[in-house]
């Protein structure tokens, strides 16, 4: 079985904490011991060998930087308050992941059309493939393009997948900050559509992601995101999808990744409860849900957003790692779930909307 991850925020870490995932998790944890990366963002859930003891084949590999109103304290430090400072912090997430493809090619190597794509998924038949890992590269929060028609610049530097908000933007309304698009907003899906990129409605408020589907014409996903069905007490329910929306998506034969932190999974369980309180029927609970509620298991993956502001102490027990994202499929196996439907879960429902949504090259 191989898995695709739709969210890591790999450049992030890096960046604000230093952490380079080609190491294992076991030498990050150990060279974070005495440090207070732990906690702002818990014990590392992610290393190269873990990708490849999980069959990890392909990795989302987020773009990001924070509004400086939204800044958590000094560690804090890729937050911008202007679209220039937005525009250099995201070309250094870039950056973070050219450097690791030039330096670590046997590791890692971008995926950015149709061809690699194939060649890539091919090479991981093999159940002894040692990598590379494939990154698919995804900007969360738009601010870093200063100007709509920029969007054609960073589709050929190699993203391909954009959200438009993280906390509200100047294109959209998002998490925190909910509401609309903006007229700004509104340009930058005629640009997206005219180089192709994948719409990622994750942190857009329901009111603007309605919006965005009724506009956008192209590929439309939900990378990492939970259901408000599911989590009804959530913090911020802009966050989450209601039924509607899942409806919505699936109807444009988009993909939703389930976010794989315990807020995301079991209603009015908060960080500081025993991670104990959740566990793998949790995770298969959300799974099941749209599954049930759709008739199929054509829309449903993961995108666990692990290393993403939470770490081992907020996901659900039975998990240790990325490598663990296999147990899921297990359980999966076990609740009833047929062979092609924990396959299409795990990895292929991420494989066939890449295939039909990104470039020939």
């Amino acid at each position: 079985m191989i898995i695709i991850d739709a969210h890591e925020d790999l450049a992030w870490n890096t960046l604000t904490f230093g952490r380079d995932y080609r190491c294992s998790i076991e030498e990050t944890r150990r060279l974070e011991r005495d440090t207070d990366t732990p906690k702002h963002n818990g014990q590392s859930l992610i290393g190269w060998p873990e990708w490849i003891q999980g069959r990890v084949a392909i990795v989302f590999s987020s773009l990001f930087a924070a509004p400086s109103r939204w800044k958590e304290g000094g560690w804090d430090t890729l937050c911008y308050d202007d679209p220039q400072e937005a525009h250099r912090l995201y070309r250094a997430s870039l950056d973070v992941y050219t450097r690791w493809v030039e330096e670590s090619p046997d590791k890692v190597r971008l995926i950015t059309g149709t061809q690699t794509l194939e060649e890539h998924w091919a090479a991981w038949q093999d159940p002894t493939c040692q990598g590379p890992v494939g990154f698919v590269l995804l900007m969360e929060g738009a601010d870093g393009i200063r100007k709509p028609a920029e969007v054609a610049q960073w589709f050929e530097w190699g993203v391909r997948i954009l959200s438009p908000a993280w906390a509200g933007t100047r294109y959209a309304g998002g998490t925190k900050e909910p509401g609309p698009l903006t007229d700004l907003g509104r340009e930058l899906l005629l640009h997206m559509d005219a180089c192709g990129m994948i719409l990622d409605l994750s942190h857009l408020s329901e009111e603007g992601a309605r919006e965005a589907l009724d506009h956008y014409q192209g590929p439309v996903i939900a990378s990492h995101t939970s259901f408000l069905t599911r989590v009804p007490n959530a913090e911020f329910p802009e966050r989450l999808l209601s039924d509607e929306m899942i409806h919505l998506i699936a109807e444009r034969e988009g993909v939703m990744g389930l976010l794989i932190g315990n807020k995301f999974l079991q209603n009015n369980w908060v960080p500081g409860m025993d991670r104990d309180l959740v566990g793998m029927q949790d995770i298969v609970a959300a799974i099941d849900h749209i599954c049930q509620l759709l008739g199929n298991a054509n829309h449903i993956a993961l995108g666990s957003d692990f290393d993403g502001g939470f770490g081992l102490d907020q996901i659900p027990v039975g998990l240790d790692s990325i490598a663990d994202l296999r147990l899921i499929g297990d359980d999966l196996q076990e609740y009833g779930y047929a062979s092609e439907d924990i396959e299409a879960i795990m990895g292929l429902n991420w494989y066939h909307l890449l295939k039909r949504s990104l470039p020939e090259e």
